[in-house]
């Protein structure tokens, strides 16, 4: 009785063993067991009220993992790359261990025993259940089994299956047998074996691939620093490179310093760049920038190719040279994007090696169709009045209406404006003298520091004395220090700024001039500031400086609103006209009597002598006898100064701004609603359209008809368009609401009219942020290199939406790399 005792107590302890052996999932295989768990079908029950376990389940792209033990096909049987997915699988999943009200009995003869559900929970981890066959199976040994060929024996439990019931109860017990009894025995290592498979992270080839993952991400980080330091150095149009860029000197450039300043913010930039990054791959070479500058500029100009698209575009081309004396050519496309927003973007800066007409339309063909720009759409050229642009016979913009009879030329009209106002300045002797003696005053009063200084210290005397009498007012940004500004040569409007600033520092300017001419260190200096004096004091230079001024005023708003993106050339034209209107008004009779009163009181204002205007005005060189005898100082300040002056102006206005298509400019002004479609008809808009762009409307001119006098009907009722003031706004106005749908004809007609130039402003704009990038401390930059800083610079904006992991994805598909990714 002892003895039986003592052999139960054995069997229920190796039971509480075995029931606690159960497999320990890791966080990583959760996901996975659950998806397999999803995937599997539904239960279902058999006739006795069991549950049927013969079901299939797809796992990983094996077709089927069959879940019952006694016909599921053994791990020997799967290829060798998909065993270990197999046992991982059914680890997972666990034994199949069904509760069914009968189980079949055994199919020994004379024998009715059965199977019982209680040793299910004797034996928990592996015990599994074949319903097709009536036999129990070990889980475990089963999937360690990758033999075929075997001991005998040693396929009961895995291949054969196990039914010999009356050999379970006992000392003897065949599910004890089969345990064993030491741990190194065959169903204890397959236990540990799948222990071990179900631990991936502790694996060699896992362990690998953490670090290597580890490591990518250290390259990426790496990677990633490169990329953020060129992209901001070419924003802000910073050099990137040092004169010394070995490890001992004291400043090796911006792009080496930058990524020294982020590794001192960021220790987990500073373990893994410069010094601390595996030779060859520390991507602060100077090819590395260039391929990374390259990408971006590719990104950018494949970007402005997609904003394009199938719409129609206009080039406007300007050149200049660099710093090296090289000849470059700014090309930027106009064109309306599919929200209807016009659009100017910086494209390209090509090197040409002459600026001879054919050589220019070479080099932009090749830029245009090596991005995939289709020169049939091309509707506009922008130049300047060169003639190699403007020639009819053989300038740029005939070559290209050779090729694109619509493509029209229109000469910029800030350029116009320009040669306006250099043509009247020179016609009229006065004004021509007049901005000689302007530069010779400028000269003078601020040609060296000292002077500067005593011209500021001037200012602030007579600051102090009018705030201490009142007679000028003090607020938040009033009143500041100014300087003289220097007219410019290529910029006209800058004159404006010089006569402005002239007549705000007239007193200070006086003072400075006065104490220069009483000084007796130089004498050549004395005597420029002597006729300085004579100039400022003298009325005829006040007449003429007030003059200029009100001419100024009016033609700057022109020239500042010829320069702006958003500017389409029907807005263009109606501010031409309005500015003729205004110099109109200054030169009626009421104008100059206003303009007589402001000079007086100006001079008044600084002690400068009035003339007498009834005397007699005696000419230079005292050829008084071949005068009029009633040519009088009013007359000569009226007639020979004030009227030839504004009639020289006006009629420069009405030659330069001339345009062979103004009749196309004049009736496509009838369709702004805020003009209330005065003058409109929708007859003469078509005939325009046959004339111009015949080409763009082949068979819908009826259309195109019908459709404006609806768009007229619907667009005086409706509050979105009856605030529409230029095409511009229209033309974004119908994508807004949704009208360029029903409307697509006169849609159409507005990206054409919108699309054509107005000025090259942005391509000399272009110009300007060149001279910040090629210096003369940079002027061994390659022209590709230029290009690409230059369109970073002007158009990154672009950039916004492109990450770092792109721009690494872009990097790693150039070429092959040395390290991994």
């Amino acid at each position: 009785m002892g003895k039986e005792n003592r052999t139960q107590k054995r069997i229920d302890l190796v039971f509480k063993r075995k029931r606690d052996d159960t497999i320990e999932v890791e966080e990583d295989q959760v996901l996975p067991l659950l998806e397999l768990e999803q995937q599997q079908p539904e239960q279902q029950h058999n006739q006795d009220g069991g549950v049927r376990t013969n079901e299939v389940v797809t796992f990983r792209g094996i077709e089927f993992l069959q879940r019952d033990p006694g016909l599921r096909p053994q791990i020997w049987q799967y290829p060798p790359d998909q065993r270990d997915i197999v046992r991982r699988a059914y680890l997972m999943l666990g034994p199949m261990q069904p509760r069914l009200e009968n189980y079949k009995p055994s199919g020994e003869l004379g024998h009715q025993r059965r199977f019982q559900y209680s040793w299910f929970g004797d034996f928990p981890s592996w015990l599994e259940y074949s319903e097709e066959k009536s036999c129990v199976y070990c889980l475990y040994c089963f999937v360690s089994n990758n033999k075929e060929n075997t001991r005998g024996g040693s396929h009961v439990f895995t291949v054969h299956g196990f039914d010999s019931w009356k050999r379970v109860c006992g000392k003897h017990c065949a599910f004890l047998t089969h345990i064993g009894s030491g741990p190194c025995s065959p169903h204890n290592n397959a236990v540990t074996s799948g222990h071990a498979l179900m631990k991936q992270p502790c694996h060699i080839e896992n362990v690998m691939a953490v670090r290597d993952k580890e490591k990518v991400e250290r390259n990426r980080l790496r990677l990633k620093v490169s990329i953020a330091v060129v992209k901001w150095l070419a924003f802000q149009a910073c050099a990137f490179r040092g004169h010394d860029e070995r490890p001992q000197s004291k400043n090796q450039g911006n792009f080496l310093e930058m990524v020294k300043l982020l590794a001192e913010f960021n220790p987990e930039i500073a373990k893994v760049v410069l010094g601390n990054a595996p030779y060859g791959a520390k991507y602060t070479s100077h090819d590395i920038q260039n391929e990374i500058l390259s990408i971006f500029a590719s990104k950018i100009r494949k970007h402005i190719r997609e904003e394009v698209g199938d719409y129609k575009y206009s080039i406007l081309v300007d050149e200049m040279c660099d710093a090296s004396k090289r000849e470059q050519m700014a090309l930027v496309l106009r064109f309306a994007d599919k929200g209807g927003i016009l659009q100017e973007r910086f494209f390209d800066l090509i090197h040409v090696a002459n600026t001879r007409s054919l050589t220019l339309k070479n080099e932009l063909s090749f830029v245009l169709s090596n991005n995939g720009f289709d020169i049939q759409n091309l509707r506009g050229q922008g130049y300047d009045g060169a003639s190699n642009m403007r020639g009819e016979l053989n300038g740029l913009q005939a070559l290209f209406l050779h090729e694109c009879p619509y493509a029209y030329y229109v000469h910029c009209y800030a350029h116009r404006l320009q040669l306006a106002l250099v043509d009247a300045s020179k016609e009229v002797v006065p004004i021509s003298q007049f901005f000689q003696k302007l530069i010779f005053i400028i000269n003078t009063v601020d040609s060296s520091s000292k002077r500067h200084d005593e011209l500021h210290l001037a200012q602030l005397v007579e600051l102090e004395n009018g705030i201490s009498n009142a007679s000028i007012e003090t607020g938040q940004g009033a009143n500041q220090i100014r300087s003289l500004k220097r007219p410019g040569d290529t910029r006209w409007g800058s004159h404006f700024g010089s006569v402005y600033s002239l007549m705000k520092m007239f007193g200070p300017v006086c003072s400075v001039i006065q104490d220069i001419a009483a000084d007796g260190s130089i004498g050549s200096i004395r005597a420029d500031a002597d006729t300085s004096f004579g100039y400022l004091s003298s009325f005829e230079f006040i007449f003429i400086l007030c003059l200029m001024k009100e001419i100024f005023e009016i033609t700057e708003l022109l020239g500042q609103a010829l320069q702006k993106k958003s500017q389409d050339i029907v807005n263009a034209v109606r501010l031409v006209s309005s500015t003729k209107q205004c110099l109109q008004e200054l030169r009626s009779d009421d104008g100059y009597q206003v303009f007589i009163t402001t000079v007086v009181e100006f001079c008044v204002n600084h002690s400068i002598d009035i003339p007498d205007f009834e005397e007699t005005y005696i000419m230079r060189g005292g050829r008084a006898r071949r005068q009029p005898d009633q040519f009088t100082k009013e007359h000569y300040f009226r007639v020979e100064i004030f009227f030839s002056t504004l009639d020289t102006q006006l009629f420069e206005l009405s030659r330069r701004f001339n345009d062979k298509v103004m009749d196309l400019l004049t009736i496509s002004a009838t369709l702004i609603p805020t003009n209330k479609f005065r003058g409109f008809k929708a007859s003469d808009i078509c005939e325009m359209v046959k004339k111009y762009y015949p080409a763009d409307f082949p068979q819908d001119i009826y259309g195109l008809q019908q459709q404006l006098k609806h768009f007229v009907s619907d667009a005086s009722k409706d509050d979105d368009l009856k605030n529409i003031s230029t095409l511009i706004d229209l033309c974004r106005c119908l994508v807004e609401t949704g009208r360029h749908t029903v409307y697509n004809l006169i849609d159409r007609l507005l990206r054409l009219l919108v699309t054509l130039p107005v000025s090259t402003a942005s391509a000399e704009r272009a110009f300007s942020s060149m001279k910040i990038i090629k210096t003369k401390l940079r002027n061994k930059m390659e022209d590709e290199n230029l290009a690409n800083n230059l369109l970073v610079h002007i158009e990154g904006g672009i950039l916004e939406n492109y990450s770092h992991e792109d721009a690494i994805a872009d990097f790693i598909s150039t070429k092959d790399r040395r390290v991994d990714f």
